[in-house]
């Protein structure tokens, strides 16, 4: 499986100090059947513990989610700063899992090298940042 996040995604993780390594666990929960909210469309919410804590008060992280294909991270959410998803972003999630997944090889690359994705590696000693 290969598991991305966004260039927001980016910005987000390195702020709130979410390594790739919890990113990987999160999505091996999912790959597990352990999907804290499936939102439908591709599209699910898995929670992140802070460091040193559990997951409950975390962070909330929205997925792009299809089972033995790709993950990406597109959006989260301190659990202290808001409650959930409005519905107009649900919608704008599920067209963007459309988009996202209906990418070829070409344009999964290109998307890499200009840098609005950047893969993330499950094997901790060769994590992206």
């Amino acid at each position: 499986m290969r598991v991305f996040k966004t260039k927001w995604f980016v910005r987000f993780a390195r702020q709130e100090g979410l390594t790739d390594a919890m990113l990987c666990d999160a999505v091996a929960r999912a790959a597990n059947g352990l999907i804290d909210a499936d939102l439908g469309g591709d599209v699910i919410k898995q929670r992140i513990a802070r460091p040193n804590e559990g997951r409950s008060g975390g962070y909330r992280t929205v997925m792009l989610y299809r089972t033995n294909d790709k993950a990406f991270f597109v959006f989260g959410f301190p659990k202290s700063a808001r409650e959930n998803l409005r519905r107009d972003e649900l919608r704008g999630f599920k067209e963007l899992a459309k988009n996202m997944f209906g990418l070829d090889s070409v344009a999964l690359r290109k998307a890499l090298k200009t840098g609005a994705i950047v893969e993330v590696k499950f094997d901790e000693q060769d994590v992206s940042k």
